[in-house]
């Protein structure tokens, strides 16, 4: 297998199901349009948006059952190179309902059933062979499995000088910035949480996140401000980007777009301010498709060019 500067680390992938319907009424049968199937999982979407962008990633994943075959399926139809990691439990489904009457999005997750000892030493040993430049963990964790599984997969591959970018949520992130990471992604909401404080307003972000730099949490936080756009923040350097004004359709991956976005243009050296820039374009394109189709190359790469013109 050829050797990829971007890993993408996906333990709980989804196969994702999208439709439309016409009114919610209790203990009626719901007639529904004929879904739309979408793999899903946040390390799956990011490698999504970097393909998107030219990019190129290694997509790791455990795979089970019936719909993870159908999620391998649709991982090749996006061209994406990718190596799976067999489980016994099947993949797990999320279902995206939108309401045609209303336009209002009902979102349906379902937990990942566990997987064994011997799937996740796989999966630390797959992660130790590639050696990446890049590696990103990203998406929830699978039912029973310890929440310090982050950290123990980022303890292993420091050694190779992989730079590690991390977005998750809860106590696995907090346990994965114990031992420090490249790159975070919380919302301010996360990041309250990780300072120890109740909330955050938006003056105080900036402050927030040079303690997270300055404890060794990471080197870079970016703050996902929703429809305000983001706030990157280095131990030097600090980078706001109000979001574009788009028609908004659904917000179903568009962390992952924005993740995906800036490890691509890391990986092709562009400056902080670019990195973010991506970010917030792919971020927003990612809502202006509804279910969770994700971004249109066309969409970022415009609203890119405007964000530059700001």
């Amino acid at each position: 297998m050829k050797s990829f500067d971007i890993v993408t680390l996906t333990v709980n992938p989804a196969l994702d199901k999208s439709t439309h319907f016409k009114g919610l009424v209790p203990e009626q049968k719901i007639r529904c349009e004929s879904p739309r199937y979408d793999a899903g999982g946040g390390g799956i979407n990011v490698s999504k948006a970097i393909s998107r962008l030219g990019g190129e990633s290694l997509c790791v994943f455990t795979s089970g059952g019936a719909t993870g075959e159908m999620l391998e399926k649709l991982i090749e139809k996006e061209s994406i190179e990718y190596k799976t990691i067999a489980t016994q439990n099947w993949t797990r489904e999320s279902f995206v309902a939108v309401d045609d009457n209303t336009n209002a999005q009902y979102r349906f997750g379902f937990s990942g059933d566990s997987i064994s000892d011997a799937e996740k030493e796989t999966v630390f040993k797959t992660i130790m062979d590639l050696k990446p430049k890049y590696l990103v963990l990203s998406g929830s964790l699978n039912e029973g499995l310890s929440t310090d599984f982050y950290k123990m997969i980022i303890d292993t591959v420091k050694s190779f000088e992989t730079k590690i970018i991390v977005d998750t949520s809860g106590e696995a992130l907090q346990k994965a910035l114990e031992t420090g990471v490249y790159l975070v992604k919380p919302n301010v909401g996360e990041l309250a949480k990780l300072i120890g404080v109740e909330k955050l307003e938006m003056e105080e972000v900036e402050a927030a996140a040079k303690k997270l730099i300055e404890k060794g949490s990471a080197e870079i936080v970016v703050v996902s401000l929703g429809p305000q756009g983001a706030v990157l923040v280095t131990k030097d350097q600090t980078e706001f980007v109000a979001a574009p004004n788009v028609v908004k359709r659904s917000t179903v991956g568009a962390g992952d777009s924005m993740v995906g976005a800036m490890t691509w243009a890391l990986s092709q050296n562009k400056s902080l301010k670019e990195v973010v820039q991506w970010g917030v374009a792919c971020g927003s394109a990612a809502t202006m498709n509804e279910g969770t189709q994700l971004f249109k190359a066309e969409d970022a790469k415009r609203l890119f060019e405007w964000l530059g013109k700001k």
